[in-house]
């Protein structure tokens, strides 16, 4: 194994980690994709591949969370699914060049949500409570959640974070089946857009192997970490490194 491959598989134990820690591993995969010297839009659809990993050791993690959950899984795992294969058509659809326009915006939308995720999901949550009882039109729900899987199958930076806030606010319960349904939503609209990728799409796949297996490594240790490193240090830093990275790329 080369360093850069190596380096690879530690940035994978680190998105692994992030995403478990601050929930959002693509700020550590993608970037670490882009330094291994591929494309943006080939860095892209190699990350959503190697997260695959991540998302199945979270749902695995989950069972306890989303045991009575199956039916209103099972609606929301079609809607992610059907955003995920659009949003992933989108994305081979466009010229390479329009994604490397767009995809700085994108880091640092995911970036911010970073930074504001204890602030929506509080805000989610006083949502939930004022409207409990109180149904929204039927169609929102669903509209925004195939929007969700649409963004994930794009990009994905930061679509836990909007799905969570989107779910706490239709549904007042703990905080932790909301999470754990989103893992399996968001995790759908993932496996979606990879479905799509494998075929079709420039998916390095050397690289997406070596980050996915250190992705496995990383998320199977978040909870180790979470219950001793305090979270909100390490996930304030790979917010403001984001940004920074959002402005390289910009420039």
């Amino acid at each position: 194994m080369s360093a850069a491959e190596a380096l690879l598989v530690l940035a994978g134990i680190g998105a692994g980690l992030c995403g478990s820690v601050a929930g959002l591993a693509s700020l550590v995969s993608y970037p670490a994709l882009l330094a291994f010297g591929l494309p943006p839009l080939v860095a892209n659809v190699t990350n959503t591949t190697a997260m695959v990993g991540t998302a199945a050791g979270s749902i695995g993690g989950s069972q306890v969370e989303l045991k009575g959950q199956g039916r209103r899984v099972g609606v929301l795992v079609v809607q992610t699914f059907v955003g995920g294969l659009l949003g992933a058509a989108l994305l081979l659809s466009m010229p390479a060049e329009a994604f490397e326009v767009v995809v700085p915006w994108l880091v640092a939308l995911g970036s911010l949500l970073l930074l504001a995720r204890d602030r929506i999901r509080a805000w989610a949550v006083r949502r939930a409570e004022r409207r409990d009882g109180v149904p929204g039109p039927r169609w929102t729900g669903p509209l925004l959640m195939v929007l969700v899987g649409v963004y994930g199958g794009y990009f994905g930076a930061g679509v836990g974070i909007i799905a969570l806030a989107i779910l706490a606010v239709r549904h007042s319960e703990p905080i932790a089946i909301t999470n754990a349904v989103k893992n399996v939503a968001t995790g759908v609209s993932n496996l979606a857009a990879v479905l799509v990728f494998v075929f079709v799409a420039d998916v390095d796949w050397t690289a997406a192997l070596l980050l996915g297996a250190g992705a496995v490594v990383g998320a199977a240790a978040g909870p180790w970490v979470v219950r001793r490193v305090p979270e909100k240090p390490f996930r304030i830093a790979v917010a403001i490194a984001g940004l920074g990275l959002a402005v390289r790329l910009a420039l």
